[in-house]
This record gives C-alpha cells, structure tokens and sequence, in this order.
C-alpha cells in the first residue's frame, strides 16, 4: 500500500513545484513589462516638460 501511494505523491510534489516555478516566471515576466511601461511614460513626460 505504501509503495502504491508513494509514486503518485512523488508525481503530484513535482507537478507542484513546476507549477510554482511557472508561475513565479510570469510573474516576473509581468513585473518587467510593467517597470518598461512606467520607463517609457516618464521619459515621454519628461519630454513633455522640458
């Protein structure tokens, strides 16, 4: 019984982590693109000032 259980709880702790680590990805992925944004609006503001 034991033996049984072990390999589908191995499989679902690795699904896990590679579900964690995807998401980890996008979210940085998000982050970047937001920090672009924010660059390129205040180098157009600061065009706009000068």
């Amino acid at each position: 019984m034991k033996k049984t259980m072990t390999i589908p709880l191995l499989a679902l702790g690795a699904v896990f982590l590679v579900a964690c680590n995807t998401v980890e990805g996008v979210g940085e992925d998000v982050q970047a693109g937001g920090e672009a944004i924010e660059d390129t609006a205040q180098a157009t503001e600061d065009e706009l000032t000068d």
